[in-house]
């Protein structure tokens, strides 16, 4: 990563689901069911593996290639349905919302990156409540390619004006990591997303932490931690 003038980066990129909001079992459990609706049988476990990309990448990794391509729409549709019975019961992971507002008083450009499509990425950011942390945003919408495709972090290097060089990225599964690579993007993981230490590693992560409370425990000596905005704390 890049340090200008012995400062560190500029910007921070935020994955949400999982590594924020804790979303990612419940995203595994209404997929699952929505594909079960569907006539296909896909385990649990490969569904919890495939969550963190955008639901274009995850029907075309678990579903056959000679399916009825028509019919993706229904099956999201059926999740969007099952998901938001649980929205109003959705939290933000323990710190998150401490970990953002942390990063911003340091001076970092905040920014929030999500595989979401519109309506749930907005019910997210409303579950954060960190809106005057926040400096920009993007989501599914934005893009052609959802995550592992780097589409949506240069989108969001984009929104602030940053290169990748001054920016890091926080994400929980190696679908980010993979799509930070592809950006050229270091990549912070956090296993509250159900992805193992050795998987982020092995996948790239730059560093790994519990969760977002560990991180804003260790934020000085992480590789957010040497903002240009650290006199002013």
């Amino acid at each position: 990563m890049a340090v200008k003038d012995g400062k560190g980066p500029a910007a921070a990129l935020f994955d949400v689901d999982g590594t924020l909001a804790d979303t990612n079992y419940l995203n595994t459990v209404t997929w699952w069911e929505a594909f079960s609706q569907a006539g296909h049988d896909i385990p649990m476990a490969q569904v919890h593996r495939a969550i963190g990309m955008g639901s274009d990448q995850m029907l075309d990794k678990l579903l056959p290639d000679d399916r009825d391509k028509d019919a993706d729409a229904d099956i999201r549709t059926a999740h969007g349905a099952l998901y938001a019975v649980y929205w109003s019961r959705l939290r933000p992971l323990p710190g998150a919302t401490d970990l953002l507002r942390a990063c911003k008083k340091r001076g970092l450009a905040v920014v929030l990156a999500s595989s979401a499509d519109e309506a749930e990425f907005n019910m997210l950011r409303t579950v954060l409540d960190a809106e005057d942390a926040i400096d920009a945003a993007t989501f599914s919408g934005d893009v052609e390619s959802s995550k592992p495709a780097p589409d949506l972090v240069e989108a969001a290097l984009r929104k602030v004006g940053i290169p990748a060089e001054d920016a890091v990225f926080i994400g929980d599964t190696v679908w980010d990591v993979h799509a930070c690579q592809k950006a050229k993007v270091p990549c912070i993981g956090v296993l509250s997303g159900g992805f193992s230490r050795d998987e982020l590693t092995s996948a790239g992560a730059a560093e790994v932490y519990q969760d977002p409370r560990e991180l804003l425990t260790g934020l000085p000596q992480s590789l957010l931690g040497s903002s240009a905005g650290e006199d002013h704390l």
